[in-house]
């Protein structure tokens, strides 16, 4: 189960759009004859073609938010059991074994450790600037997978707000070809559409914004320890 491994703020970051629509439905009591409040947002006649991108990018975000969180992890970088094997191995100086641990089992500690293992018989500080770059370029690689989402938080507003600005854009121009004899049901549709817009646009950058934020310090933290690690596996060459 999901809920099992995502913590309370990152389930909140993940359905806050879904908790932000129910409020919503649950304040409209609509009338027989009139249209529920999810119905008004999910029409796409309101909800024009851009409102509709931003529940796309909002399916896209969903489904990034939860696979980096179920990735991103001390115990997918550096799986326990792993990091014991290789610790077991550097002590009984078994290196070519190492190496071919690393070659075999791919994920950021094995990387670290094989690009040391790499230079072996040089210096320990060749040792160690090898180590370093490997640790930098694997850092690099989480901070582009979470990437997107910062991506979709600072897009999802702009286009809300180009929802909005289309939406009165049809709204004005129904005032300008009636001579501004125009009865205020015929300007509904573009005052909704950008409303509608703009409220999808906060509903998606908020919460993602939330999630990539949490998930760079996840990142920062997670890198941060496997470095640690992987140094204190290399100290034993300094002397030598």
């Amino acid at each position: 189960m999901i809920f099992k491994h995502v913590p309370f703020v990152r389930v909140l970051a993940v359905s806050a759009p879904l908790v932000l629509a129910t409020s919503l439905f649950a304040q409209a009591v609509p009338e027989e004859d009139q249209p529920s409040f999810l119905a008004e947002v999910f029409d796409y006649e309101k909800a024009g073609p851009i409102g509709y991108l931003i529940m796309l990018m909002s399916v896209v975000a969903v489904a990034l938010i939860i696979e980096n969180f179920m990735t991103i992890k001390r115990e997918k970088l550096a799986p326990p059991d792993l990091l014991d094997e290789l610790e077991a191995l550097f002590d009984g100086e078994n290196f070519q074994d190492a190496v071919e641990l690393c070659e075999q089992e791919k994920n950021y500690l094995t990387n670290v450790v094989g690009a040391g293992l790499s230079k072996l018989g040089h210096s320990f500080e060749t040792m160690q600037t090898s180590i370093r770059e490997m640790q930098t370029e694997e850092s690099v690689k989480l901070f582009q997978k979470i990437g997107w989402l910062s991506l979709i938080s600072a897009i999802a507003p702009m286009m809300g707000l180009f929802g909005t600005v289309t939406g009165m854009f049809v709204t004005f121009g129904k005032i300008a070809s009636s001579g501004g004899n125009v009865s205020p049901a015929k300007l509904a549709g573009g005052i909704k559409m950008a409303l509608i817009t703009t409220m999808l646009g906060l509903s998606v950058a908020i919460p993602v914004g939330i999630a990539f934020f949490t998930l760079r310090n996840r990142v920062i933290k997670t890198s941060t320890e496997i470095n640690a690690i992987t140094e204190d596996l290399f100290e034993r060459f300094r002397a030598k």
